[in-house]
């Protein structure tokens, strides 16, 4: 056997020695400090936790199960932790170690289409979220300078919306009203008029319960909604912490989309469940209550939700349409106030027009927009000042006129005018309407040519002449659906349509409401 030369040999030494060196390194344990506490106590979805000196606010932390938690409250001697699970694996004397990490969720388009917790945990059938980006679920709202003035609308599908209290892109408007008054309706139906725009949508659910979900789930899943659309639940069934964090989870998922330069429209439904889980996990913490039993920063609590919600002067918006639940109609109470400051408008949903069958409910007289014609098609501006005087002036007659007072004809006329408008206004549930489709009609009623139809009859005199319109002046509808205004020959020919539907009608000056 050929033995190496010694310089031949000495490298082979020194190489294998090498190689020896790096896997003795490689395999040598290391040191890993882990902070860790033991629970004191825990009940009703909080945690009392001993043992963690440098653990920070809204970061998260895990419990021996794998349960995870988020230290909200830091004391001199322990720490408050809300439970973001069920608690029934914790007790006391359970560990409880730091992840240096604050509350995150997925972002990304991975999530459109999809029904997650606020925890970006999938509740439906469609397998494990595969986003590659997580963001926080905390973050601050974008600076002054980064923002621009809201000018471009953002359509709901409703007549009465979108005719006198217009929304834009970048808005704040609060939907509120008693219970039953449809204010998740009018909500959603905001979400399927985006239906082929290029507008995403974001859906929180907060503290409602499963089956009213699921029920206005499957009716966005028929209607193709959900293609555009990602749905954030948090049931009534859920833990406090949960429903705390849901909103402002989902508005990270929308700020994601904002931020790559689309248009987002996301609805809480609704804030009142909301402040109520905060004020449960404040009691439950023992800090200071105040009026309402609502602690002192209920109104930071959804000022620095609602406060992301924007125009970005180089990227997209976020507009947010929150719900809030109203006890007797009282508007005055602690939490509608708050966020009638903070939002940009409202719409205010009267229960006495839901008794009576005027569907979207919507009180005229006590709903506005602070952003107003800002952010409104042009071709609105020929039916809605007119239109608004118009329903303002009936609302205040047809109360006098119930006490049975003779009225003389400008009177009637005025109330015979208003009844038309308030039956053109009206729209069944998850109904939607196009922008020309809207103008056309508006204006058949203010220009007076619906007059002669009977009220009882309009609605059928209103579909007549919308189906008309598109087959006859279909450019004219597209120009309006593109933001037109107008013109004096439009107008003639909307003219001579109008008359012929009226005229068309059988009864057309019989039967007079």
């Amino acid at each position: 056997m050929k033995v190496p030369d010694r310089p031949r040999l000495q490298d082979l030494l020194g190489d294998e020695l090498e190689r020896l060196g790096r896997v003795s390194r490689d395999r040598r344990p290391g040191l890993e400090v882990e902070e860790v506490g033991v629970v004191a106590s825990v009940g009703s979805g909080i945690a009392t936790v001993r043992g963690l000196p440098r653990v920070r606010a809204d970061e998260v932390v895990r419990f021996a199960g794998g349960e995870e938690g988020l230290a909200l409250d830091l004391r001199r001697d322990d720490v408050g932790v809300v439970l973001l699970g069920p608690d029934a694996a914790i007790g006391a004397g359970s560990e409880v170690a730091r992840t240096g990490r604050v509350l995150d969720v997925p972002v990304g388009d991975a999530l459109l289409g999809r029904v997650v917790d606020p925890l970006g945990r999938p509740l439906d059938d469609g397998g494990p979220v595969g986003a590659s980006r997580r963001w926080p679920v905390e973050r601050p709202a974008a600076p002054i300078f980064a923002r621009e003035a809201v000018r471009k609308p953002l359509q709901t599908g409703l007549k009465v919306v979108d005719t006198l209290f217009p929304i834009g892109r970048g808005q704040r408007e609060l939907i509120v009203g008693d219970r039953q008054t449809g204010k998740t309706t009018v909500a959603l139906s905001a979400v399927l008029a985006q239906a082929g725009s290029d507008v995403r949508c974001v859906i929180c659910t907060i503290g409602q319960r499963g089956s009213a979900t699921a029920r206005w789930l499957t009716d966005l899943r028929e209607r193709g909604a959900l293609e555009y659309t990602t749905v954030v639940v948090a049931a009534s069934h859920e833990s406090p912490g949960l429903r705390y964090v849901a909103p402002y989870a989902a508005t990270s998922i929308a700020e994601s989309w904002m931020e790559d330069g689309h248009d987002v429209l996301i609805v809480y439904d609704d804030l009142t469940q909301h402040a109520r889980a905060y004020r449960e996990l404040s009691l439950l913490l023992r800090r200071p209550p105040g009026r309402e039993a609502f602690p002192g920063d209920i109104f930071y609590l959804h000022a620095r939700l609602l406060e992301r919600a924007t125009q970005l002067k180089d990227g997209g918006s976020l507009t947010a349409l929150p719900v809030i639940e109203t006890q007797a109609q009282d508007l005055s109470a602690f939490i509608p106030t708050n966020l009638i400051s903070i939002t940009d408008g409202q719409i205010y949903l009267s229960p006495n027009l839901a008794a009576r069958g005027v569907l979207p409910a919507v009180d005229v007289g006590r709903s506005v927009s602070r952003v107003g014609g800002k952010a409104q098609h042009d071709g609105y501006r020929a039916v809605a000042g007119d239109l608004r005087l118009a329903y303002t002036q009936f609302e205040e007659l047809e109360g006098f006129s119930r006490f049975g007072t003779e009225l003389d004809a400008e009177t009637q006329r005025t109330l015979q005018r208003g009844r038309r408008v308030r039956e053109i206004l009206t729209q069944g549930p998850f109904e939607t309407i196009a922008v020309g489709d809207q103008i056309v009609a508006l204006w058949a009623v203010v220009s007076g040519a619906f007059d002669v139809v009977p009220v009882d009859r309009l609605r059928a005199a209103e579909h007549d002449l919308r189906r008309r319109a598109r087959e006859e002046y279909g450019q004219l509808l597209e120009r309006l659906d593109a933001g037109e205004a107008l013109t004096e020959e439009d107008e003639e020919w909307l003219g001579e349509l109008v008359t012929d539907v009226a005229d068309e009608l059988e009864g057309g000056r019989d039967g007079e409401a």
